[in-house]
């Protein structure tokens, strides 16, 4: 199998109960679980909000460089190992400074293990910072403001968090901002909100790739904008089904906007949590909705595309997939 590009994955979900275990036990942190077992068996999610209230509480053990930098790592290993070569990685660095860790902490550890993503893994990378919808403009832009001080180097920002009720056009200002700053944009819509949370971040934050928006698929005219458009979606299927965005992956709608000419591509999200890394889900997808090789090079051939690395890298990972 050739070279993926993963577009759609957030680092704190990617913290394995096992290593949320062992850095609580460094940290001198006590769980409210008595085992990894204990944990995992809460991973049964009713919707978005009962995910994100224990995905930020399990992130409360990271406190240092260290921590972050171990999380990382981890998962660049995972995802060496599913056949991701170009990693575009979400941190919500305001999850860590509202509970009191500083930036340059937290960035600094994430950075660390992303600098060296390639020699130790095969794994180029970038760094997204994610804004938090459900939390005020002010403290998008602060946070925004922190990422540029802390030297790090970013790829982007992101808005993710809940979506209904947080209109993307909020964060219009930290987007034009880091735009004139030279840097990527993207968002999460049409996951839990309807087709018009898509066309607002298109049309509010001009952003070059919309996460999820897998709510699309029931607005004609939008599909035919995103075609029109080539605007990719980056979509995880597993973390779909997970929260109830569709009832199971035969449901799922990834092939009928890919055979309708969408660009879209497949992602893990939150994978510790949603049973699946990158290669889980193709498999996953490539059995429940009977894609074709030939369909799911083409979704290896988008990611690669969609991504943000440099040409020179995106020719060798496409050169992967070259026909005999």
């Amino acid at each position: 199998m050739g070279a993926w590009a993963e577009l759609h994955v957030h680092l704190e979900g990617t913290f394995e109960p096992e290593l949320i275990f062992a850095i609580a036990e460094r940290n001198g942190i006590d769980l409210p679980y008595a085992s990894v077992a204990e944990l995992k068996g809460l991973y049964e999610f009713a919707d978005l909000q009962d995910f994100l209230d224990l995905y930020y509480a399990n992130m409360s053990v990271l406190r240092h460089a260290q921590d972050f930098t171990d999380l990382t790592d981890a998962y660049l290993a995972r995802a060496a190992r599913a056949g991701v070569r170009r990693a575009e990685v979400f941190f919500d660095l305001q999850a860590h400074t509202g509970r009191g860790i500083a930036a340059d902490e937290a960035l600094a550890g994430v950075h660390a293990a992303l600098a060296r993503s390639e020699e130790r893994h095969g794994v180029s990378s970038g760094l997204i910072v994610t804004m938090l919808r459900h939390l005020p403009a002010a403290s998008a832009m602060e946070a925004y403001e922190q990422a540029r001080a802390s030297g790090v180097p970013l790829l982007g920002i992101g808005l993710c968090s809940t979506e209904v009720g947080n209109p993307a056009s909020r964060f219009a200002e930290v987007f034009a901002r880091a735009q004139a700053d030279g840097l990527h944009t993207v968002a999460h819509a049409g996951e839990e909100g309807d087709a018009s949370y898509v066309r607002d971040v298109l049309d509010a934050l001009h952003v070059e790739r919309v996460d999820h928006g897998i709510r699309a698929a029931g607005d004609p005219s939008l599909i035919d904008r995103l075609v029109a458009e080539q605007m990719p979606l980056t979509v995880c299927p597993l973390s779909n089904v997970v929260l109830k965005g569709v009832p199971d992956l035969a449901a799922h709608p990834l092939a009928d906007l890919l055979r309708r000419g969408v660009k879209v591509t497949v992602n893990s999200d939150d994978p510790a949590y949603f049973g699946g890394y990158l290669d889980d889900n193709v498999r996953a997808v490539r059995a429940a909705l009977a894609l074709t090789d030939d369909e799911v090079r083409t979704l290896a051939l988008n990611s690669i595309a969609a991504s943000f690395a440099p040409d020179n890298v995106k020719q060798d990972l496409s050169a992967t997939w070259a026909r005999p």
